[in-house]
């Protein structure tokens, strides 16, 4: 596995980062086929094979549902600095409603992040991201939550901060300001390149959401539509990690192993 460091932070991600959004939330998720949240053990089970393949980022949000919650209480305090926990802000889910609400003002991040470190039972949290609702531009520019963060990070709370963002400007502008962006890039949506070119240019960190395209990738086409996506993606230096959201312990070890292939040319 190779690691990446995050615009001079310190914080040294791995290439392939585990996402947990299927360990903590099963309602209104876009992925093609229905899935259970997986007991303590199969998610322990999940977490080890993480370790053993190298991987050390975990992405989690409130919007998760209880993935943070759970990670608190499955995570050994004694290895916490085995792991690089990155979590996000601005977005809550309510799980009754399956719904979403978004709170982007200094009191609603602040007692966010204050929530995450309780939740996730660690005193720092090594990246947090604003959890965007679309409105990128405006988030930044008018809500200042990216400032908010950046005061965090001034308090020792936060170790990184950036934003995962649905737009060109908004990725950009979320640079401007942080550490890293959480962007869209996959074989059926490259939309968002001049944000990857941006951070290349300004010595800044992307990280890749829905790098597969949530399951929805077109196999009837090509013959090996995760190995693509892998080359297509890492074929952007700026790119520090994929986010890979599995609780499927085979396909979390093929799709490392393609990585090491592809790595490894």
């Amino acid at each position: 596995m190779n690691y990446r460091e995050i615009s001079n932070t310190g914080v040294n991600v791995s290439q392939i980062g585990f996402g947990t959004v299927k360990i903590g939330r099963d309602k209104s998720v876009k992925y093609p086929t229905a899935f259970m949240i997986p007991d303590d053990k199969q998610a322990l089970d999940l977490l080890s094979a993480c370790q053993e393949l190298g991987i050390n980022l975990l992405d989690t949000a409130p919007a998760y549902g209880n993935s943070e919650q759970r990670l608190g209480q499955l995570l050994k305090p004694s290895k916490r600095h085995k792991w690089i926990i990155s979590t996000k802000a601005g977005e809550e889910f309510d799980s009754q409603s399956g719904t979403s609400q978004f709170d982007f003002s200094k009191q609603a991040i602040t007692q966010s992040v204050e929530r995450s470190l309780t939740r996730l039972n660690t005193d720092y949290l090594d990246i947090v991201m604003i959890h965007s609702n679309g409105e990128d531009l405006k988030i930044i520019q008018q809500d200042q939550a990216l400032q908010t963060l950046a005061e965090l990070k001034q308090e020792g709370k936060i170790r990184a901060i950036g934003m995962s963002t649905k737009s060109v400007l908004g990725g950009i502008a979320a640079l401007e300001q942080s550490d890293c962006a959480m962007i869209t890039y996959n074989l059926a949506d490259q939309s968002e390149l001049e944000v990857i070119e941006y951070a290349g240019r300004c010595n800044k960190a992307i990280f890749v959401k829905k790098a597969f395209a949530s399951g929805h990738l077109n196999r009837q086409s090509r013959l090996d539509p995760i190995q693509e996506s892998l080359a297509l993606i890492f074929a952007q230096a700026s790119v520090s990690s994929a986010v890979i959201g599995t609780i499927n312990q085979q396909n979390l070890r093929a799709n490392v192993k393609k990585y090491l292939q592809l790595v490894a040319k």
